[in-house]
């Protein structure tokens, strides 16, 4: 039986997800988990990026411990962040977390050479102050990028490390502002007019395509030999890819955040997106992934967290569902972010100090639904289409309230049955390879491997 290895890398954890293919099903096995977290270094927010490449090793040598061989493996990750090189190949450290505040200001230094408006016409991609651009920016007003010579977002890095090859793969690039949305390659006259060296940044490799094979130094500590495959490495693009969507479709990737958008197949640049949330990135096959982030379950495990985890999720769920409150709030709101108290937050969003917490749970999910409902007016409205189906995949796609009121609120199909569709993305890429199939194949396999079902609002 073939093997394919997932490696799907979060903010505070990764995992390794073996996925095999059984007469056309599509079966996963994870073997492997792991934390990781930013750590606070000399005042500065940082990965352990050694670390993080013995996670990796470690997780793949379970592959040779239980006995199943994969013949490929791929590397998902968050975006934005990034490994420099010196001229001997090692990493010039610290490598900065997205959360590191000394991008502080950034922004408005490069308003100065490019403006906003500009800058989303060239890339699609909304400005916020840990894009790759505005941290690249910072690294040179400090002298870091002095004597950088080699530039690779996290899961570029963590592909290099098993295989010895250095390569920029398409999808995690154009999170960071410096991919041009048309060409779909680096924008170097934007990069020229920053001031970072060109040479830094090498050729945007595009998922589903073939890296090279373990070294022999990682051969030799796992045990096997395997090909390295370029996944979609930024997750959410994986995670879209393994969704069965089609041009009536929108997606919604429901976890901490919930990221709901449209794959289309042009770019839509006009700033009038930019200023309604919405953003551009690369996808499979060059589609993009024309999205916007909405706080998400966040704000459910805030609260539960706040209350000790006296309840379950389920029960938290039904106190909503007994509750007659109305009032919304708006997710995305900045009181939310970081709160000493997600629930005193909302009592105050909400005025009302004393507002229990049946109530508070019946306005988040409200206000959820309301939000996609919102976001998918916006989509049908810049992509000139009607909208009929909302995919919903991801941990939050179990939450039933949540899903029946989407559907209710939207008066859209609402589709579940894809809790894992990160690694499911990983994986179909390294059969896109394998098997030399194109996505609309590859989604096949979700449509028969996967219990997926229709909501009723």
């Amino acid at each position: 039986m073939l093997y394919y290895l997932a490696i799907d890398i979060g903010a505070s954890s990764g995992r390794h997800i073996l996925g095999s293919l059984d007469c056309g099903k599509l079966k996963l096995e994870e073997i492997y988990r792991f934390e990781n977290g930013i750590k606070e270094v000399d005042g500065n927010l940082t990965w352990d990026i050694d670390v993080l490449t013995q996670s990796v090793i470690n997780g793949i040598k379970k592959c040779a411990e239980l006995g199943k061989i994969p013949d490929t493996v791929a590397i998902d990750t968050w975006g934005v962040d990034y490994v420099l090189l010196d001229k001997n190949n090692n990493v010039l450290k610290p490598v900065f977390a997205y959360r590191d505040p000394r991008t502080d200001g950034i922004p408005e230094k490069v308003d100065e050479i490019i403006s906003r408006k500009d800058l989303f016409a060239r890339t699609g991609i909304q400005s916020i102050n840990f894009n790759t651009i505005y941290q690249l920016y910072a690294d040179k007003l400090s002298g870091k990028l002095e004597g950088a010579e080699h530039f690779m977002m996290i899961p570029d890095y963590l592909s290099y490390r098993l295989t010895g090859i250095m390569a920029n793969e398409y999808t995690n690039a154009t999170t960071g502002s410096l991919v041009n949305a048309r060409t779909n390659d680096w924008d170097y006259e934007l990069i020229e007019k920053l001031g970072f060296n060109k040479d830094l940044f090498l050729p945007l490799a595009k998922p589903a395509t073939l890296l090279g094979s373990f070294s022999p130094e990682i051969e030799y500590q796992v045990g096997f030999s395997a090909q390295v495959i370029h996944a979609p490495s930024h997750d959410t693009a994986s995670a879209v890819a393994a969704c069965p969507i089609d041009d009536k479709s929108v997606y919604i990737s429901s976890g901490t955040w919930s990221l709901i958008g449209a794959e289309n197949i042009n770019p839509t640049l006009g700033f009038e997106a930019s200023e309604a949330g919405f953003t551009n990135e690369g996808g499979v096959e060059y589609r993009y992934r024309f999205l916007e982030n909405i706080m998400g379950m966040w704000l459910f495990q805030n609260i539960r967290k706040n209350l000790n985890k006296k309840y379950t999720y389920d029960e938290m769920m039904n106190m909503a569902m007994q509750s007659d409150y109305d009032k919304l709030i708006n997710p995305n709101d900045s009181s939310f972010t970081a709160p000493q108290s997600m629930v005193e937050a909302i009592r105050k969003y909400l005025g009302d100090k004393d507002l229990p917490i049946g109530d508070i749970l019946k306005s988040v999910y409200l206000s959820l639904a309301n939000s996609y409902n919102a976001a998918v007016k916006t989509i049908e409205k810049f992509s000139n289409k009607r909208i009929e189906n909302i995919f919903i995949v991801g941990g939050g796609s179990k939450d039933k309230y949540l899903n029946e009121l989407t559907s209710k609120i939207t008066g859209k199909k609402v589709t579940i049955g894809l809790s894992e569709a990160t690694a499911t993305g990983n994986i179909l890429s390294q059969i896109m390879y394998s098997e030399n199939i194109d996505l609309q194949k590859a989604r096949e396999i979700v449509k028969n491997s996967f219990d997926i079902k229709e909501i009723k609002g």
